[in-house]
Order: structure tokens, then sequence, then C-alpha cells
């Protein structure tokens, strides 16, 4: 797999304007005046607001007459109170549009910030939910670009955003067709940095979005051909971002993987994110984390409903043996290979905290997404597999 990554560019317009490939960070810039940003508010998390590729963005703005301001007061998973202050620091500093910069809390924080720009009811009335987005004042949404920093969420190419409702602990997803960026810059350079372990963990979140899209039910042959080239792209890939992470083409077509598993989850998601998001609201644990280590124990849950699909999805991985058995080994000796743990309580979560979990869980809305129709019983049920280890043979 000797790929050369200057090769690896190019200009997409699916599912929105997108500019792919290393160094495209240097067209922020004209990406900014070709929306019409004179004063764009940047959004970061903390981890990323003293870096080099930060202060290099701001300051190449700068340099082009574009004053640029820097928010990056958000959590790793991002609260209402964050996008509350987000707005307020765009309107303090006049701010006319907004560049989401990071993984994918500063990404999701920096387009619920974009919407609530001239909006006056609160981001809880815009869950995504019936038809509540049609609540939302369209023209009050500022413009938004995109620079993923971490392979994981794809919430570069997302209409929506995952904000905590601090008061219920509830991860809700806030929605609206507009929160798409107008422009998305895919610069595998900016992933250099990441460490093994959030390496591993955004490219597990990037499996599972694939995946349960691949699972969800309905008729979507286009979605479903995303979700497999994208798992494709991470059997192929992440093991080698996580083990050399200077690895430009890896860093590459696992940004793509990420973005493709955003694209094909328009179809469904299911029961692996309806438990990691509670677990990541109130036990603050990374989300792709969590996602890595529930998806043997989902897996098993709706075997009787997708043991077909697993069996054309070995295949096409090219798995020994293609078969249920064989994708789910897949999954649980990569997970070792990439030193992710085993259960939920090797993170903490005991059967002490099913009873809290568990009906957060029943109504977030990925269950609808799931193969088999799932209550609070079901989830349940696969809580504590989770929890004690509990797989079929």
């Amino acid at each position: 797999m000797n790929i050369d990554p200057k090769t690896l560019t190019g200009n997409w317009n699916y599912p929105t304007a997108m500019r792919f490939g290393p160094g495209r960070v240097r067209e922020l810039s004209e990406a900014c005046k070709s929306l019409g940003m004179a004063k764009p508010l940047l959004v970061t998390d903390p981890g990323l607001r003293d870096l080099p590729m930060v202060a290099n963005a701001i300051a190449d703005n700068n340099a082009a007459g574009i004053p640029t301001t820097l928010f990056a007061d958000i959590k790793g998973n991002p609260v209402g109170q964050n996008v509350e202050d987000g707005v307020a620091a765009y309107k303090d500093a006049r701010c006319d549009g907004v560049i989401a910069f990071g993984g994918g809390s500063a990404l999701d924080a920096a387009k619920a910030i974009a919407l609530m720009i001239g909006q006056s009811r609160p981001i809880w009335d815009f869950e995504d939910r019936e038809d509540w987005w049609t609540r939302v004042n369209e023209a009050g949404i500022a413009p938004i670009i995109a620079l993923p920093t971490t392979a994981g969420t794809g919430s570069e190419v997302g209409r929506a955003s995952v904000i905590t409702d601090e008061e219920t602990h509830l991860k809700k997803i806030i929605f609206h067709p507009k929160m798409v960026p107008a422009i998305v810059i895919s610069d595998p350079e900016l992933t250099i940095g990441l460490p093994k372990n959030i390496t591993a963990w955004t490219g597990m979140d990037a499996l599972a979005h694939c995946l349960e899209a691949y699972c969800a039910p309905g008729y979507h042959p286009m979605a479903d051909g995303i979700a497999l080239e994208g798992m494709r792209l991470v059997k192929d890939w992440l093991p080698i971002a996580v083990e050399d992470g200077g690895n430009l083409a890896a860093r590459a077509h696992m940004l793509v993987a990420a973005t493709m598993g955003a694209t094909a989850f328009q179809k469904g998601l299911g029961a692996i994110h309806a438990l990691s998001h509670p677990i990541g609201a109130v036990h603050d644990k990374h989300h792709g984390l969590t996602n890595a280590v529930v998806m043997p124990y989902v897996l098993d849950f709706n075997r009787v409903a997708i043991e077909h699909r697993m069996t054309a999805l070995a295949r096409y991985l090219d798995l020994p043996n293609p078969s249920f058995d064989s994708f789910k080994k897949w999954v649980l000796d990569l997970r070792s290979q990439l030193d992710i743990e085993h259960t939920l309580a090797d993170l903490g979560i005991g059967e002490e905290h099913v009873d809290e979990l568990t009906p957060m869980a029943a109504i977030d809305p990925s269950c609808g997404g799931n193969p088999i129709p799932v209550g609070e019983p079901e989830l349940r049920q696969m809580f504590l597999a989770a929890i004690r280890g509990e797989l079929a043979p």
C-alpha cells in the first residue's frame, strides 16, 4: 500500500463543497472570502487553542485582511452553556461567520453556535424530533466553514450537532438541514498530531457510523455503498494510522472514512449510539471509545436481523470464512490490537449505573434505526452484557 499522498486530493460536491488534500488549510482565507466572511469566529477546543495549526490559521486570515476571533471554551462533550457563550463571543466581536476547527466536539459546538446566532427560541426547541427543525429562523444561521482535525465523527458534513443538556444530563441532537457547513477543508496534515488512543477511538467512531448505517432498516443503496467502502478503509488504514501517526496516506484515508460514515448515517444509527450517548453525557467518556466497547454486544443482540448483511460485509472486507462470526471476530481482534477496553466495567461503568442510563438510552433518537426494535428491557440487556463482558460463543 505504497500510495503517494499527493495524489489523494480533490474537490468534491458531495454532500457539500469539499476541498480535500494535504496542505489545503492554506485555502482558508480564500474560502472565507468566497462566503463573504470578513470577521469570522474560529471555534476550537481547549486542547487545540494553543497549537501552531490554530495560530497559523488565524495569522493567515489576519494577513489576508480577515481578522479572526478565537473561541475555545467548550467541553469534550459540549453543553448548552458552551453554545450560549460562543454566541455571546460572536456578537461581542461582531462576527459574520463561523470557522469550525477541530474534532467532533469543536465542530458540533461551532455548528450549534452558527445556528443559534439569529434564533429567539432556546436551543432545545430545535431537537431532532418530529418537525421541530421548521421552528428555525433560517435567515439567522451564520455561514460555516469546517476543518476537521480528527477522523471520526464526520461532523464536518453533518446536518446536526450533539449537545448535552446540563439540566437533564441528556445528549440531544440539534438538527437543521442548513447546519451543514458550506465549505469543508479536509486536510489530513491537520490530523498528524493525534495521539494513538484518540486516533483509535475516533477511528472506531467512524466504523460505528458506517456499521450502523449499513445495518439500519430501509432501502437506501447509496448509503449502504458508502458505508461498505468506509468500513473497508477503516479495516485497511486504521491500524496503520494508529501505529504510524505520520503516515499521511493512512491519515487521508481515515479522514475520508469519517466523512463517509457521517454521510451514510443519514440512513440511520442504532443501539450502539443509543447506549453510548448517555454514557458520554453522564460519565463524560469519549464517544468513540464507548461506541467501540459496546459494539460487539449490540452485534450479538441484532444478530438474527443482520446475519445475512454481515456475511455480505465480511465478504466485501475479504475476511476468511465470511460470516457474522468472522466479522464479529474481526471487530474483537481490532479492538484488542488498538488497546481498547473489552467491557464498560473497564471504563468504570457498573451495574449500579444501569437504572439511570437505560431510560436515557430508550429515548435517544438513534434507537429508531436499530434493526430490531428496542426499548428499556432490550437496552438494559445490552448494558448488562457490555458491563459483564457476556458475548455469545
